[in-house]
C-alpha cells in the first residue's frame, strides 16, 4: 500500500499543486488532493488547516501545502499540534528541514520557485530521512507542554 500524502493550496499555488500532484503520484504516492480546484482568489488558511489537522491528529505522516510565498500556509499548519511545517526554496533546505528538524509539512513558495525546482525540492524532502540523535531533544521542546 502506497503513502497517501495529502496536497493543498490556495490561488496563487493552484497550477504548482497540479505539477505536484502529478509528480507525487507518478513517484507512487496516493495523492489526495484538498484544494483548491481552480486560479480563483481564495483564502490559503481554508485549505492549510484541514491537512495540518491529518497530519496533527496522526491520520497521515506528511502534507504539502503551496501559497504565493508559503509564509501563509507555513503560520496555518504550525499552529496544529505535532506540525512541523517548512518553507522551502531549495533542494538542500528541504532535505535540511527533514533531516534536522524532522519537517512532516512542506510548504513550497510557489510564486518564487519554478516548477521545476518544486518537484526537485519535493523529491529531497521526501527522500531524506530524519537524523535523530541530538536532533531529537531539539525537535521534542518544539512542542508546548498544554499543562503549563
Amino acid at each position: 500500500m502506497s503513502e497517501r500524502i495529502p496536497i493543498a493550496s490556495d490561488h496563487a499555488g493552484f497550477e504548482m499543486k497540479e505539477k505536484i500532484s502529478a509528480a507525487l503520484t507518478a513517484l507512487g504516492f496516493d495523492v489526495h488532493d484538498l484544494g483548491t480546484s481552480s486560479p480563483a482568489s481564495t483564502d490559503y488558511p481554508d485549505y492549510g488547516h484541514p491537512l495540518a489537522e491529518q497530519v496533527s491528529s496522526g491520520e497521515v505522516a506528511r502534507g504539502v501545502l503551496m501559497c504565493g510565498t508559503g509564509l501563509g500556509m507555513s503560520y496555518v499548519a504550525n499552529r496544529h499540534p505535532h506540525v512541523r511545517a517548512a518553507v522551502a526554496w531549495t533542494p538542500e533546505i528541504a532535505s535540511l528541514a527533514r533531516k534536522h528538524n524532522n519537517a512532516n509539512v512542506l510548504v513550497l513558495p510557489a510564486r518564487f520557485i519554478s516548477e521545476e525546482d518544486g518537484i526537485a525540492i519535493l523529491k529531497a524532502w521526501l527522500d531524506t530521512p530524519f537524523e535523530g540523535g541530538r536532533h531529537e531533544t531539539r525537535v521534542g521542546k518544539i512542542e508546548l507542554d498544554e499543562a503549563e
